[in-house]
């Protein structure tokens, strides 16, 4: 059974920066794509980035240029840079896994307990 643990989130000002960490246990973490989700209060879960097992990667239109997702395969850590944050990115941010062989189906994955990013001044 996969487990995500993710830590890095907290609290920053607009304009500053965060990165996350998500470490899996339990899978063969080469053979999976790897994602961030992120829900604030009252709004659907919605995909920030993704990197799949090839490395090609895949970004929300309102955090391109400003986040990068990468993985690093040795450590079965995936990480989500995120700069010159804004307001609107406060929220509880989810890692997420998927076997690549089930890429396009309705299987759900396995979600991390999420971290809290709250921009504020």
């Amino acid at each position: 059974q996969a487990q995500l643990v993710e830590s890095g989130g907290g609290l920053v000002q607009p304009g500053g920066s965060l990165r996350l960490s998500c470490v899996a246990s339990g899978i063969n973490f080469n053979l999976y794509d790897m994602a961030w989700y992120r829900q604030a209060p009252g709004n659907e879960r919605e995909l920030v980035a993704s990197a799949t097992t090839d490395a090609t990667t895949n970004y929300l239109d309102s955090v391109k240029g400003r986040f990068t997702i990468s993985r690093e395969n040795a450590k079965n850590t995936v990480y989500l840079q995120m700069n010159s944050l804004k307001p609107e990115d406060t929220a509880i941010y989810y890692c997420h896994c998927l076997y690549s062989g089930l890429r396009g189906t309705q299987f759900p994955g396995n979600w991390g307990q999420g971290t809290q990013i709250t921009v504020s001044s």
